[in-house]
């Protein structure tokens, strides 16, 4: 699993761990200019789009050589990587503030997918590229892949938090307690992709589309509890745990 056990650290704890990406250099001063180049990149991709922003342009920009640019992105598609990553970072931090206070699972998970939706929002207008390398099921930088398992570590981290800081959580069934914030983190790429190509102000249609799916969502595992339920419960864990998380990469690569 994906997730942390009760003892481990919280989403933005381990948040902090995945700043900066996967090959974050040691020194402050490669730190700061890490993240010169990367956030110089993330806004010529809003300026001029990502199409027309090359690797040139941005180290050109951030007043860095181009062999520096491409000394800690080895590629313009790995600044996607590096954009995840912040992006989950932004993510923890800001729905571990926002939880604070909310005990029902469905404002819960809500808050949880709309910070996500607020945190995404300046780089929408871009989504569709990073999408295209981000989907290619090969693709390094895919949030399924082995080299996104940090982020994506604390992706998963996050709906912990949101079941354990619930009313509901104690009282379902251990396996599907356990296996949950899995399939909550799945059901934030789903999100994800219908708000790529949604074009409503403001993404307006897929806020509506977390609005209406949250207190479905709570009440659809509110009735696992029921004794009546629990050995199809059980067969949908099954199937989950057989067939869907071994296509997630769960280790960190070397």
């Amino acid at each position: 699993m994906d997730h942390a056990g009760p003892n481990e650290p919280t989403a933005a704890d381990l948040a902090k761990q995945v700043r900066g990406g996967r090959s974050r250099p040691k020194t402050g001063k490669s730190e700061q200019t890490r993240a010169l180049i990367l956030e110089t990149a993330m806004r010529l991709f809003q300026e001029r789009g990502y199409d027309r922003t090359t690797m040139r342009a941005i180290a050109a920009e951030a007043g860095v050589s181009v062999g520096n640019a491409y000394y800690y992105f080895e590629s313009k598609e790995h600044l996607i990587q590096g954009f995840y990553d912040r992006m989950t970072h932004e993510h923890a931090a800001t729905a571990h503030a926002a939880l604070a206070g909310h005990t029902d699972f469905a404002d819960r998970l809500d808050i949880a997918v709309t910070t996500w939706l607020d945190c995404a929002a300046p780089y929408h207008e871009f989504a569709a590229q990073f999408f295209r390398t981000a989907a290619d099921p090969d693709s390094a930088l895919s949030p399924f892949s082995s080299e996104s398992h940090p982020a994506r570590t604390t992706a998963v981290q996050i709906f912990r938090e949101v079941l354990d800081g619930s009313q509901l959580g104690p009282k379902l069934d251990a396996e599907l307690n356990e296996l949950l914030p899995d399939l909550l983190w799945l059901h934030l790429m789903v999100v994800v992709l219908y708000w790529v190509f949604d074009r409503t102000d403001d993404t307006e249609r897929t806020r509506a589309f977390v609005r209406r799916c949250a207190p479905l969502v709570a009440k659809v595992i509110t009735l696992s509890r029921y004794r009546i339920f629990r050995p199809m419960v059980r067969e949908a864990t099954a199937l989950v745990q057989d067939f869907v998380l071994p296509t997630l990469g769960r280790t960190q690569p070397r």
